[in-house]
């Protein structure tokens, strides 16, 4: 039964993604000048519950000044370095993944 659930839950998000209705975690970070997009996600809720590690992971890494938004949009580059002044080729996956 939570195969089936899993399966259903990964076709609506790919579903909403494409239509731009999925929820993504937004991360802007001023040390280093970042942006960075995690999800998608069916619900704000699930994105929200997401976000802890994200921001934890970023602390790890030393990134300062971290703002967070949870919000509806479709982005086409998952990491934006601003310090770089360039776009990693970090693609949106086709599939859920739970994370990217």
């Amino acid at each position: 039964m939570q195969t089936i659930w899993h399966n259903l839950k990964e076709s609506l998000i790919n579903t909403f993604h494409n239509l731009g209705l999925a929820w993504w975690v937004e991360i802007v970070t001023q040390n280093p000048s970042c942006t960075y997009y995690f999800g998608p996600f069916l619900s704000s809720a699930d994105a929200k519950v997401a976000l802890k590690g994200y921001v934890e992971d970023l602390e790890v890494e030393g990134a300062q000044g971290i703002v967070v938004n949870v919000k509806r949009c479709k982005p086409g580059t998952l990491t934006i370095s601003e310090d770089l002044g360039e776009r990693f080729d970090r693609k949106v996956k086709p599939a859920f993944s739970g994370q990217i």
